[in-house]
């Protein structure tokens, strides 16, 4: 059980978690002070560490230096800054004085003021389990500059070496899993495009560079925000590193004033001692229990039209679409782009949210009705915050773009970013997509954003700045909005793929579309990544056509389905020409998955054999009595022996039936010698067995 607990005498406190512990302490200049983090312990063994402050050695190395809960600059603290002002007189530096705390459940909030100057700062820390969250309030009774404004300073215990776990990417290539030694110094981890990005992510995780995928301790953290990010590891001769990170970047500042607080996004930390493979089975539990909206609800299976019909889009396609996706059990249809204004191409219309009469001349209620009747939801694509130049809504609000007066409007996929920090163009987007949902009756919202800030200024504003995390505030604000007063209603977050991924998107978002590419070698990879923090419940992955439009790659349909069905499955291949025989073997996949959905979407995930570059990948789902093993064979060389596969998270006191093929298992023969997988010979096979638990 999660408790919180102030020891008065050394002005420190202890979070204690499930199976582990935070601690914390107020030093001689009140410096908030980091104390532990690591496996559990009491708060009387807490008391035994020595937390005295030591005297420096020397005029250059503060032997205290990076153990700050908010490294804060100024004076003679010379660690990475988590937090930096400027005050009216020029002063940079703060100094803390505590003020006070209270503790209410799981909720920790630590006050303290400037001595000299108007500015509080208030720390926050709560725990989910074993996750502690921690975000930072900054409030002023006059104007301060805010330079930089982490949410969370973490301090590592002191180790000989380290090791950061992170993932790269670009566009059709995100969440490539990287493992690389800390490098001393700073290692900085950002985007600064104003959303997630597809060439990092705002997480990181560290060991001692002996972890592995079963052993190990590993300390991981993530920041819940879908704008421009920044994380740095901090790597120090002394043998301590620190991260942090929040939103925000280089050369962009925050005001705060009278009526101004400022208040960073929540930064997770988590502490497992059970390798890779527990640390991600503790995110996903995290993230299914405390982040997404509805943390027990199973996803549908979805068909989405747009690889069938791009901007091609009528009312009798997307009919013949529905019919053919209803006869194979999908459950959502989703209408993808070019349904509305004169969007025939990426070139115009976006921004004119107003139905193609030419392609629907009844409107939309016609088709959606049409896929009610049928027994599916229905969805749409949108892209809110976007604008093609030629549409009339630029036309009549050029001004609402981001700009600056005298630099050239760049174009992205021919579109500009609208500026949603605006009041007016947030209430424009409000009024549109509450109609679009409440008066077409629509269930699904893919919430797209096709391209990265530029030029984001905004002209006559006193703080044109404010943009960068207000303009995503207000995307939470509108989807928030939206949730509440359509409560049916889903959302699948998407920017060109997997650019807007994050534990802050997946408080309101019920997916994420992981990539654009959907060639199955290259999602074995992708999704490996994804999964490192982010769970199957969350990572939409579709079934299309050969070849793949990214790669040209063709691969079996059966191949094609087993990858995607490791995630949300989706199809989004053109169905209407789909052979008898096709979708006759698509009906059995849905159905097989519509089986196991349970365990693949609310299972604990066990990786048995990463994706390589040829050879066997495979990977496990365990919930409740259930099991669910994928494994691929990508490429076959050398006639290699096949060899059992070893699972893990079973009880090897029970036996497991196979319905399959009517086998039953010994739980510890699967555990310490393994199962047989039986994959056909050659490239591209797979298999997708099911385990029951016999009581």
């Amino acid at each position: 059980m999660a408790e919180i607990s102030f020891d008065a005498d050394r002005r420190g406190w202890v979070l204690s978690g499930e199976s582990s512990t935070y601690a914390l302490r107020l030093d001689e200049d009140d410096v908030p002070t980091h104390v532990f983090w690591g496996p559990k312990l009491t708060a009387a063994e807490v008391r035994e560490l020595d937390t005295e402050t030591r005297p420096w050695w020397d005029g250059f190395n503060d032997p205290d230096e990076g153990i700050g809960e908010l490294a804060a600059d100024g004076g003679t603290r010379y660690w990475t800054p988590a937090l930096q002002v400027r005050f009216g007189d020029g002063t940079r530096a703060l100094e803390w004085r505590y003020q006070d705390h209270e503790i209410t459940g799981p909720h920790l909030e630590i006050r303290f003021a400037d001595r000299h100057y108007p500015l509080r700062v208030s720390l926050h820390y709560r725990l989910r389990g074993d996750v502690v969250e921690r975000w930072t309030e900054l409030s002023a009774d006059t104007d301060v500059e805010v330079v930089r404004a982490d949410s969370a300073t973490w301090a590592l215990p002191v180790s000989d070496d380290y090791r950061l776990s992170h993932v790269t990417g670009r566009w059709a290539a995100e969440t490539q899993l990287r493992r690389v030694s800390a490098p001393h110094g700073e290692t900085v981890f950002a985007s600064r495009r104003g959303i997630t990005g597809h060439h990092a992510n705002p997480w990181v995780m560290v060991d001692d560079g002996t972890a592995t995928e079963r052993h190990g301790e590993v300390y991981g953290v993530a920041l819940a925000w879908s704008g421009s990010w920044r994380l740095t590891t901090t790597r120090a001769s002394t043998g301590r590193l620190t991260v942090s990170g929040g939103f925000g970047q280089d050369g962009v500042t925050h005001r705060v004033g009278p009526g101004r607080p400022l208040r960073t996004p929540v930064m997770a930390g988590l502490y497992t001692r059970g390798g890779f493979g527990a640390a991600s089975r503790a995110w996903h539990a995290y993230v299914r229990e405390h982040v997404l909206p509805h943390p027990g609800e199973l996803r549908p299976v979805l068909y989405n039209s747009w690889e069938a019909t791009g901007f091609d889009v009528t009312e009798a396609g997307q009919r013949a679409l529905a019919e053919r996706a209803a006869a194979l059990g999908v459950e959502l249809f989703v209408m993808d782009d070019g349904w509305f204004g004169a969007r025939t191409g990426d070139h115009a219309g976006l921004g004119d949210w107003h139905v193609n009469r030419e392609r629907f001349p009844d409107g939309l209620k016609p088709l959606v009705a049409t896929v009610h009747g049928l027994g599916m939801r229905f969805g749409i694509w949108v892209e809110p915050e976007m604008v093609n130049p030629d549409s009339d809504l630029y036309r009549a609000h050029p001004d609402r773009v981001l700009h600056h007066p005298h630099r050239r409007r760049s174009e992205l996929r021919n579109q500009l970013v609208l500026n949603f920090a605006r009041a007016d163009v947030a209430a424009w987007a409000h009024e549109w997509l509450d109609r679009l949902v409440g008066e077409h009756g629509v269930d699904f919202l893919k919430w797209d954003m096709n391209r990265p800030f530029s030029e984001a200024g905004w002209p006559g504003d006193d703080d044109p700045d404010r943009l960068w995390t207000e303009h995503t505030d207000a995307v939470y604000a509108l989807m928030d909005r939206l949730r509440a007063d359509h409560p049916g209603l889903r959302i699948e977050a998407c920017a060109g793929g997997g650019g807007r991924l994050d534990l802050g998107v997946l408080a309101r978002a019920d997916q994420v579309w992981t990539s654009d590419n959907t060639d199955t070698l290259d999602r074995l990879r992708i999704q490996h990544g994804f999964g490192q923090l982010y769970p199957a419940r969350a990572m939409s992955a579709w079934v299309t056509d050969n070849p793949s439009f990214v790669t040209a790659r063709s691969a079996p349909l059966r191949f094609r389905f087993h990858v995607a069905m490791a995630g949300v499955l989706g199809v989004g291949g053109d169905i209407v020409h789909w052979s008898d025989e096709d979708l006759a073997f698509a009906r059995e996949m849905i159905a097989l998955y519509r089986d196991i959905r349970p365990v693949v979407q609310l299972g604990a995930l066990y990786r048995l054999r990463p994706p390589a570059d040829d050879g066997v990948t495979a990977l496990q789902y365990v919930h409740e009595d259930r099991v669910v093993v994928f494994a691929y064979r990508q490429a076959a060389h050398f006639n290699d022996p096949a060899r059992p596969l070893r699972l893990d998270g079973l009880d090897p006191a029970h036996r497991y039936l196979d319905p399959d093929s009517g086998r039953t298992h010994s739980g510890a023969v699967l555990l310490a010698h393994g199962l047989p997988l039986g994959l056909p010979t050659g490239d591209f096979s797979s298999a997708v067995i099911r385990l029951q638990r016999k009581i």
